[in-house]
């Protein structure tokens, strides 16, 4: 089955994500500490994007953990929905706090402080080279898994910020120029929060039982009215009940009182499986043509 190949999947690429993750997690506090020591918003700034590498590594340890506890009696469907709480809940925070390196950068501008640039360029240094083994660990697992994929992505994103704050460091220690400090500070404040920005919509996405990212409704209406032996589609509903695993339910009409029901349901489902990659289809079968309003299984 394609769920317990990708939960071999998560589970074989687990260890590095620990790698990964204490060794963020480390550098973020010494770079918290670095920034303020330094005084540069740029490494604190630096510090706030890591944060987002920190907590997407989490979210990526949670799910692989909570995706191996099984359905009970009190949660039918598992745990799956505690990645898109941990995430909603996780870009808030990451919100505020790109939004308060914003704010501290105007008064910088006003009022440039003085930034020991040599401590910036070695903390900002040290954090590349956290990036890139962090980089080398999830590279392997980012072609199979959707978690790894996410945090890889976020990490590579971070080393981009590591760069930009050598660059400012760089900048201060030839010219003196302490503006870069808060110019590159913004940069990377206004990187932050557009990704924050897509985490909170999908986590919305998942919790409000919105179609999955990249399925387009309509088609899939369309692929099951041509289906052989349906004539109507009601109650359609698609959603994720995490980051993936979309959710299909639907009441058919049968074109034919002579068809078999059973028949056409595992057919159907087995199509929509295919064409889709939807695991999860719930189908209610109907022989009449005449429906008075909606029906519920």
């Amino acid at each position: 089955m394609a769920e317990g190949h990708e939960h071999v999947s998560e589970i074989k690429h687990e260890k590095p994500l620990w790698w990964a993750f204490g060794l963020t997690s480390v550098f973020l506090i010494a770079e918290i500490i670095g920034g303020l020591i330094t005084n540069s918003l740029a490494l604190l700034s630096d510090a706030a994007h890591m944060g987002t590498d920190v907590i997407a590594l989490a979210i990526s340890l949670f799910a692989v953990r909570m995706s191996r506890k099984p359905a009970d009696a009190k949660r039918t469907y598992g745990f799956a929905r505690m990645e898109a709480i941990g995430a909603l809940v996780n870009g808030g925070m990451l919100f505020l706090v790109a939004g308060y390196i914003l704010w501290e950068a105007v008064g910088r501008f006003r009022q440039p402080p003085d930034v020991a640039s040599t401590g910036m360029l070695v903390i900002a240094a040290l954090g590349l080279v956290v990036n890139l083994i962090s980089m080398r660990l999830l590279k392997a697992g980012s072609g199979d898994s959707l978690n790894v994929k996410g945090a890889y992505l976020e990490v590579w994103a971070d080393m981009l910020g590591s760069v930009g704050v050598i660059g400012g460091a760089i900048i201060i220690m030839m010219t003196g120029w302490t503006l870069a400090d808060p110019i590159i500070a913004v940069l990377i404040g206004l990187w932050v929060l557009p990704r924050t920005w897509t985490l909170l919509r999908a986590a919305g996405g998942v919790l409000m039982q919105s179609v999955p990212a990249g399925m387009d409704l309509d088609k899939v209406r369309d692929m099951m009215l041509a289906h052989p032996g349906v004539a109507k589609v009601h109650d359609l509903h698609v959603w994720a009940l995490g980051s993936k695993e979309p959710v299909l339910t639907a009441h058919i009409i049968l074109d034919d009182e002579t068809q078999q029901p059973d028949v056409v349901r595992q057919s159907l489902a087995t199509a929509l499986t295919a064409a889709f990659d939807i695991e999860h289809v719930t189908l209610q079968v109907d022989a009449s043509t005449v429906v008075e309003g909606p029906t519920h299984a």
